[in-house]
């Protein structure tokens, strides 16, 4: 009996401390990846039809889920829109009348009219790193882009993106986009 004992307590034991080592990365993870203002962000993603991995995915890259962040070219709150986007986004949507920018701050606010936004650069230029490359850097930057046979065979994706930090930008976004799914296979 001593014998069957020790054969099975060694290995029970190695199982049940893989078993909470994975549950403990998964929660790390999970923590590292939050899906923060749910209701809001797959409310507001459903509407623009995005995937709400990819919009959890701007919104970690862009601000970490800090509503008050402001960058150096005053892009504003979680999805980081500057003033111009943002009165940009409103007349695309056809809404009227001065909104001040400080709305931005308000998780609703920004995370409608960013995902208004993510949704009409990605029916503007038909391809996810194309929309989120515009989203970075400009429309106007990613439509040159596409004129020009540097850096797109085709006119309508792009094979290279020439401004490095947007080039890491959309990787990044893609790539956490990616590991929302793995943890969150729900989305």
């Amino acid at each position: 009996m001593k014998r069957v004992w020790n054969r099975l307590f060694l290995p029970g034991v190695l199982l049940g401390c893989l078993a909470l080592c994975f549950l403990g990365l998964r929660q790390y993870y999970r923590a590292a990846y939050p899906r923060g203002y749910q209701p809001i962000v797959e409310q507001e993603a459903a509407a623009s039809g995005l995937d709400p991995a990819l919009v959890y995915a701007v919104i970690r890259s862009e601000s970490g889920f800090a509503p008050a962040a402001q960058s150096p070219v005053d892009a504003r709150g979680l999805m980081q829109l500057t003033p111009d986007t943002f009165q940009w986004v409103r007349y695309r949507l056809g809404e009227e009348g001065g909104v001040p920018s400080e709305v931005l701050y308000q998780p609703e606010e920004n995370v409608r009219y960013g995902c208004a936004n993510l949704g009409l650069l990605l029916r503007e230029f038909g391809g996810e790193a194309e929309a989120l490359a515009a989203y970075h850097a400009g429309r106007g930057s990613v439509s040159r882009w596409l004129e020009d046979s540097r850096y797109s065979g085709d006119g309508e994706s792009l094979d290279v993106i020439p401004y490095g930090d947007t080039n890491r930008y959309v990787k990044k976004v893609l790539e956490t986009r990616e590991v929302y799914h793995r943890l969150y296979p729900e989305l």
